[in-house]
């Protein structure tokens, strides 16, 4: 189970990766905000592949929180930026795009399936027992 997990979360933020890698020339010509909508998108994308490889190497509640941070932040702001027009937001670009096409639809199932699936592994990873964890000596030494 913990596998098939790591290599969903893991997919889901390589579709993510790939998309936002993709379509970040687009973006340049985005107005507003001080940072550049292409740099924003190159952003997304080496974060997610970054965290995509993090997630296949640590099955650990830390990386599956971080996993369901950068996927769940995805979809928020997928969503966000579709329905809602807020401008530029301080150094950030107005991002309004109210179109849908097939990548935006790539990018937001795979960001979903990365966000549930890392919010599963959160709850249902076992915690492994330290050097010097005090619960785990007492439960080691009761079971003797």
């Amino acid at each position: 189970m913990g596998l098939i997990l790591r290599l969903l979360v893991a997919a889901g933020l390589a579709a993510d990766a790939v998309v936002h890698w993709r379509f970040a020339p687009q973006m340049a010509f985005v107005q507003g905000g001080s940072i550049h909508g292409d740099l924003l998108f190159r952003i997304q994308a080496g974060i997610a592949a970054v965290v995509a490889v993090i997630i296949l190497t640590y099955a650990a509640r830390w990386s599956y929180a971080l996993a369901f941070l950068v996927a769940g932040s995805a979809v928020g702001a997928l969503l966000l930026y579709y329905y809602v027009d807020v401008g530029a937001l301080g150094p950030l670009p107005d991002m309004h795009e109210p179109v849908w096409y097939t990548e935006k639809t790539i990018s937001l199932v795979g960001e979903g399936i990365a966000a549930v699936a890392a919010a599963v592994g959160i709850l249902t990873v076992r915690r492994r027992p330290e050097d010097g964890d005090p619960l785990f000596e007492r439960e080691h030494v009761r079971n003797l």
